[in-house]
């Protein structure tokens, strides 16, 4: 495990974490949010259940290399689906490029960690 692989896990954790359990929470902005992109409330929240997910398995995968690898891939899936989203319903690319960083972080994380494993 390397610092760069340590310090990649904790902070996209500390973004997806809080993220996740406001989508599962159905707080306010994330109901309008939501709805701005015309989804369900419902998947919305499962969308936070992944998120959730992805930040507990890159943490794990401090200790488990293929399962840090396997939550970075499925965040980076999440994320592009995302921003493909965003573009799609006419969101300026602005708003759509949080969601391709997120996912440019989440591989190289993955790469940091089969490098290091």
């Amino acid at each position: 495990m390397t610092t760069a692989q340590t310090f990649l896990a904790v902070a996209l954790s500390v973004i997806f974490l809080p993220l996740g359990l406001a989508k599962i929470a159905a707080l306010p902005f994330m109901r309008q949010a939501a709805a701005h992109l015309g989804m369900s409330p419902g998947l919305y929240r499962v969308i936070g259940m992944l998120e959730t997910a992805g930040a507990a398995g890159l943490l794990l995968g401090l200790a488990s290399v293929p399962l840090g690898v396997a939550a970075a891939a499925g965040l980076t899936v999440l994320m592009v689906a995302a921003a493909v989203v965003h573009l799609r319903h006419g969101d300026p690319p602005g708003q759509a490029l949080p969601a391709a960083v997120l996912a440019l972080t989440a591989v190289a994380y993955a790469g940091v960690a089969i490098a290091a494993g």
